[in-house]
């Protein structure tokens, strides 16, 4: 397999943090717009993140939040985001760098995502030979899928209207239009 230099992984992960941070900006100037809540999971021991002990030795590896109805002051910069949330009825103000969100939902839409644990990567990169260490596996890194590249030649590219959906084709598979798993 080729080695990627580019590191298209990240990208794309760095790119999908700028969606959430887009987002989270965009309720700090305007609220939630609808019924839109979100749910934000983060490593709690990860850089920058800022939480009362209580809360760390609560949730000492990972938390998730939910913004919708109960919290207040939510501020976005561009490296971070604090919020002031209720825990068992004590006030808390929350820190968490983008970097160490692991996952970002809104229920209402059916959105999520799921992030890859950076500094994990990089730990278990650095571990050394037969003994690495293991990665925490609430930390382990959640690989997104590959895409499949298209065919180098155009003509092997199917056009619309070949072949029918619902028949089989000469592969012996079936062609399936999208439309038949949508909502109606």
């Amino acid at each position: 397999m080729a080695v990627d230099h580019i590191r298209y992984d990240l990208l794309v992960q760095d790119a999908l943090r700028d969606v959430v941070h887009d987002v989270l900006s965009d309720a700090a100037k305007n609220g939630l717009p609808g019924d839109h809540h979100f749910y934000i999971t983060f490593a709690t021991g990860a850089d920058g993140v800022r939480l009362s002990p209580r809360l760390k030795a609560q949730y000492a590896q990972e938390m998730t939040i939910v913004l919708q109805h109960q919290f207040w002051d939510l501020r976005v910069s561009d490296e971070t985001f604090e919020v002031g949330l209720s825990f068992g009825g004590v006030a808390e103000r929350l820190t968490v760098p983008f970097a160490a969100i692991k996952g970002f939902a809104d229920p209402s839409v059916q959105f999520g995502l799921q992030f890859e644990n950076a500094e994990a990567d990089a730990e278990a990169a650095a571990a050394p030979g037969p003994g690495k260490k293991a990665v925490d596996q609430d930390l382990a890194p959640v690989r997104p899928l590959t895409p499949t590249p298209l065919p180098a030649n155009p003509d092997l590219i199917p056009s619309a209207d070949e072949p029918d959906p619902g028949k089989p084709s000469p592969a012996g598979g079936e062609v399936v239009r999208l439309d038949r798993f949508r909502k109606k």
